[in-house]
């Protein structure tokens, strides 16, 4: 139990005793109860709103009823002082002691420390990457794939069971293209002169060894006949060769996904017919015309009747047709199904989805609704596009691989650890540049470097106290005094940051929050420069010292659980 909840679990004593003694009724809901640090920290460690949320149902003054919570709370011993302010806020200051066993639990917790019951061993699913099978990984996928991968980790930190999904949307136009694409390739290792690629094609230089590979197996055989012969095998070829292209780029990155979930073989196997007739059964899709384009309308524009989904139902400004006019699915028809299987099997689904895509939330998320009857939980998080940077010049896509610059090639030039921190910095709907003179900059300025250093300088502590003799044994946590508790204020935030980023979906909250604790850590450790007592290590003085690697230890500890969530290692020197 971190004190967050210990001090929730306080207060809920505080407000049974109330009940109890009458002075609040019964049964109140305490959900929007909540116990947090005070946005201005002259006001204490803690804060409860309890008054303002329970004051109007109990049929009572805010301040009055603050004022019957705050006596009880004042009888804790971990409680310094208790006030009320404004019109019921009540906030609360703990004592030196408490702030020292937090730094003791943080030590003893470890690698747990921050770990949270919030998931319940409930089981989400998140779908994140999902590139279409065409080609080898390009930055236009890399923040979606660290996203999802970071928040995969931060879920089951907190206490979920997760499933890492990928989407291999290989029913499409996109993957007949590439089996062409491979059939131009195929013929080239044959001997033929194929010229320049053809527009429309995958021009990738990625495709030689997938021809090449097929014109060992296969010979001549298929060089010059009809399609029909060969489109199928080449398009299952095409995309099994890609996905380990795939694959061998997300690993790059650390990224392993427990499924990958093939279009073809969801439609193969019936599942959208399966989801039109659930549907169809509860009233949900009924065959309909669409209205007619807005604007000038198309001399060729025929109303024509398709099966459609009452999307309108569930906020979306139109009902979305499942099929098209020659009875294939469309993509919203296909993903209904796919998402309708998915339902089956999580109690929550999270898509990653680039920003491009934002107009088809509305429809997704009401099918999902319709589907489970709202009894699961749905987020599409969208991702915003990376704009890679030189030196702050906007970068010329390479031509060697098609025109893009390759997941690969930047994870060797700067290394997995600052992509995947980097992608995490930015909120991510908030627009990124990836400079990649700036991501390696040794600077306060670049949170890569900052927290890096952070967890590096805590290392060397040791071998500093190695040098001036000191061993140490049991540590005595009263040497700490105010300015140095001060850190463990923040540092005792780590579980609340952990279950606020899990309950939002948001994993750069945890790089956020370690950005913040590193820098009051620096700020700490650079007091020594000009204040000699105030080092870390400091000769012929072992209680102070012993006591203060003890806090930094735990400083370390929470970074690299932090990192660990991120995906990041924890670095023991800096080169």
């Amino acid at each position: 139990m971190t004190l967050y909840t210990r001090f929730a679990a306080h207060l809920d004593a505080a407000l049974d005793t109330l009940v109890a003694a009458g002075d609040l009724p019964a049964g109140l809901d305490r959900a929007n109860v909540t116990v947090e640090p005070p946005r201005d920290p002259s006001h204490g460690d803690l804060a409860t709103n309890a008054a303002m949320v329970l004051a109007k149902p109990a049929a009572t003054n805010p301040r009055a009823l603050a004022e019957k919570i705050a006596a009880e709370l004042g009888k804790l011993d971990e409680v310094e002082t208790v006030s009320v302010a404004g019109p019921g806020f009540i906030n609360l200051a703990l004592t030196d002691d408490t702030w020292r066993a937090e730094l003791s639990a943080i030590r003893d917790d470890g690698g747990d420390y921050g770990r949270s019951t919030l998931g319940k061993g409930s089981t989400v699913n998140i779908e994140y990457v999902s590139a279409n099978p065409t080609g080898p990984m390009h930055m236009g996928h890399c923040r979606g794939a660290v996203v999802g991968d970071a928040l995969a980790n931060l879920l089951e930190f907190a206490g979920a069971r997760v499933i890492r999904e990928y989407y291999v949307n290989d029913a499409g136009g996109q993957v007949d293209t590439l089996a062409r694409s491979v059939h131009l390739r195929y013929r080239e290792a044959l001997g033929a002169d194929i010229g320049d690629i053809p527009e429309g094609l995958y021009p990738g230089d990625y495709l030689v060894p997938v021809g090449q590979a097929l014109a060992a197996e296969f010979g001549d055989r298929y060089a010059d006949a009809p399609e029909e012969e060969w489109l199928i095998l080449f398009r299952t070829r095409a995309v099994a060769a890609m996905l380990v292209l795939i694959k061998e780029d997300l690993a790059l990155l650390g990224i392993h996904h427990d499924l990958f979930s093939s279009e073809a073989e969801l439609q193969a196997a019936g599942k959208p017919e399966e989801a039109e007739a659930d549907l169809r059964a509860r009233g949900l899709i009924y065959d309909g015309v669409l209205e007619a384009p807005k604007g000038e309308t198309p001399e060729d524009w025929e109303p024509v009747v398709l099966p459609l989904f009452r999307s309108t139902r569930f906020g979306d400004d139109q009902d979305r047709p499942i099929r098209k006019s020659n009875g294939q699915w469309t993509y919203f028809g296909a993903d209904l199904a796919y998402h309708y299987q998915k339902a089956q099997t999580a109690d929550a689904l999270i898509d990653i989805w680039g920003a491009d895509h934002a107009g088809t939330v509305k429809r997704i998320v009401a099918a999902v609704q319709a589907l489970t009857g709202g009894k699961t939980r749905f987020d599409v998080k969208l991702v915003q596009m990376v704009r890679l940077m030189r030196n702050g010049e906007l970068m010329k896509m390479g031509k060697r691989l098609g025109n893009f610059v390759t997941l690969a090639e930047v994870v060797e030039e700067v290394g997995k650890d600052v992509v995947r921190f980097t992608m995490l910095t930015r909120k991510a709907d908030s627009q990124m540049d990836f400079d990649f003179a700036k991501v390696v900059e040794v600077s306060r300025e670049n949170p890569v470097f900052y927290v890096q250093y952070a967890h590096a300088r805590i290392a060397r502590l040791h071998q500093k106290a190695a040098d001036a003799g000191i061993a140490c044994g049991a540590v005595d946590l009263s040497q700490l005094d105010t300015i140095e508790l001060e850190l463990v204020k923040l540092a005792a935030q780590f579980p609340r940051v952990i279950e606020t980023a899990a309950s939002a979906r948001e994993p750069h909250r945890v790089a956020f929050y370690l950005n913040d604790l590193a820098a009051s850590f620096h700020s700490l450790y650079n007091l020594g420069n000009d204040q000699p007592e105030r080092r870390f290590v400091i000769e012929g003085q072992p209680d102070i010292t012993c006591a203060r690697l003890f806090l930094a230890d735990a400083i370390g500890q929470i970074i690299r659980n932090g990192l660990g969530i991120m995906g990041v290692q924890a670095v023991q020197e800096m080169n």
